[in-house]
Parts: C-alpha cells; structure tokens; sequence
C-alpha cells in the first residue's frame, strides 16, 4: 500500500498520485504531438495546390472524421454513440472545428496572410491568460509567473517572425484582423470549455467533424468553384492534411486540453508557426532569416519556462 498524502480534500496515495502525473505527461505528449502536425499544416497546403479553402475543409474534415470513425468501430463504439451529445457540446464541437476555420478562411480574403496570422496567433497568449477563469469549479490551476512569461517570450518569438517579414498594419483591413482576432477567441473559448466537458470522450470529434465538413460542403458549394488537385502528389497532400494537421491533430488535441495543463499548453503552441516556417524552409518553399533563429529561440525559452512543473518529479512524501 502506498504512503498516504495529507491534503485539504482529503487523504490521497501515492500510488493514484504517480498515475495522475504519467496520465498528465501523456496527454501532454499528445498536445506536443497535436502542435507538431499543425507544424505541417503551410508545406501540406502549399503541396495540396490552389484547392478553395471551404472545399478543402470539407475534404480534409471527411478523412478526419472517417479516421475517428474507424478508431471507434476498432474499439466497439458505434455511430449511434458518437452523437449522442447534449446540444451545448455540438454546439462547442462545431462552433470550435467549422467555427475557427470559417473566421480564418475570411480573415485571410479580407487581410494580408502574414498579418492575419499574427492576430490569429493571440489565441495561445490568451489560453494561458484565460484558462484560470475559465477552469471548472473543481479544479485549483494557479497561473503563475513561468507561465505568463513563457507565453510572453513566445508571442515576442512569433511577433519577430511575422516583422522580419515586413508586415505592416493597415486600417483598411480592419475587418479582416477582427475576424482573425475572431479567430483566436474561437480556439480559446474551443480549448478551455472542452476542459468542462471532460466526461465527453475524445470519440466524440469524429462527429464534430463529419458536422464540420457537411457545413463546409455547403458552403463551398455556396460561394466557391470545384478544383479537384492536379496530381498524385496533391492527392498525397490532402490526404496528409486530413490524417494529420486537418483532422487527426484534433483528437491529440481534444485529449490534451481535457487531461493536460492547459496554462504550459497554450505557451508550447507558439512552436507551430516556427516549426511552420521551418519546414516550409527545409522543403525549399522559403529562405531562412536570422529573424527565425531568434523566434525559434524566445519560444524554446518560453516553452521551457512555462511547462518547467511538468518535468519535476512529483512529492508524494
């Protein structure tokens, strides 16, 4: 029998407390995971062809979804169990997935992509600003100082990457940056209340997907024209898009969000765009600037100081 722990909610084993900290390092490994394939998304995209944004999520959300799907018929679940939501967690599911990509889709035909992006990419800052009011009422998350900090240096390190590009704000894409600081409230508001519905399994995205593709069928159908990809190795891309930063990097995701420390998550997520912008420089699709080492080296710093709790061993004594 384990030591016991002396707490203000009572008695605790050392035992439960080991798994809690393995179940933790799990779920954040899946959200580093999550993180990593986002990193792909620019290359894959680039890779893909001129395919009409709506259209493409409705492609890369249907391969997404059927990933989901097949995951839970391997474990016994069927469909009929992948519905059966409360309407505040469709509307959550749908509102987060379709929600964040419809906004982006028009934050980046009615602004310049660069500064869209940087505006978009608020939503890890506010994560870790946020999380603590946003937390369900039973849990005791404090945000401290190596998380402020750690969130700080990465937005520094995306900020340097977007202005070494040369970026410039303008008042005439106002309405393109509010809809990409729509954007960014989208995916917090998506990532901290998931944390509330905890009890809803991660099964559950492969419904929100298959919703989230039949919105943007429709909507492609609405407003855009048909552009199947040109060859094979677009074929390849979109089917990559749909089993990685399009689809399966949402269930790593989901996982993190609701078992993980959200706070250090939210500062790890500013490797996206420098692993982004590196990959689309190893693929020989952009040259590398000093201004990425120096990002590459604020979000390291930023990442490492935020999720510095994760690595120390715990005090069960």
């Amino acid at each position: 029998m384990g030591r016991r722990l002396d707490n203000r909610h009572g008695v605790l084993y050392a035992p439960a407390m080991k798994q809690f900290d393995i179940d933790r390092r799990r779920a954040m490994a899946a959200g580093m995971g999550a993180i990593a394939l986002w990193g792909g998304l620019a290359a894959l995209s680039v890779l893909a062809g001129t395919i009409p944004p709506f259209q493409m999520v409705a492609m890369t959300f249907t391969i997404g979804a059927s990933l989901g799907i097949i995951r839970a018929r391997r474990r016994g679940v069927g469909w009929a169990d992948l519905v059966r939501w409360p309407g505040r967690v469709w509307l959550l599911g749908i509102g987060g997935l379709f929600g964040y990509h419809a906004l982006y889709f028009g934050a980046l035909q009615l602004a310049p992509p660069a500064e869209a992006n940087l505006v978009n990419y608020l939503w890890p800052l506010l994560i870790v600003l946020l999380s603590a009011p946003f937390a369900a009422k039973n849990e005791r998350g404090r945000l401290g100082w190596t998380h402020l900090a750690g969130a700080a240096l990465g937005f520094a390190g995306v900020a340097m990457l977007a202005f070494g590009r040369g970026i410039v704000f303008s008042g005439n894409h106002a309405l393109g940056y509010a809809l990409a600081l729509g954007c960014a409230i989208t995916w917090l508001l998506y990532s901290v209340l998931s944390r509330r519905f905890g009890e809803t399994p991660t099964d559950a995205i492969a419904a929100f997907c298959a919703a989230s593709a039949a919105l943007s069928l429709l909507c492609h159908l609405a407003f855009e024209r048909t552009v199947w990809p040109a060859s094979t190795s677009a074929w390849f891309a979109i089917l990559a898009l749909g089993l990685g930063p399009a689809g399966g990097a949402f269930y790593l995701w989901d996982h993190a969000v609701k078992r993980g420390d959200i706070r250090a998550l939210g500062a790890l997520s500013y490797a996206t765009p420098i692993l982004s912008t590196a990959l689309l420089i190893a693929c020989g699709l952009a040259e590398p600037t000093s201004a990425l080492l120096l990002a590459a080296v604020l979000v390291t710093v930023g990442a490492a100081l935020a999720s510095r709790e994760l690595w120390r061993r715990p005090n069960i004594s």
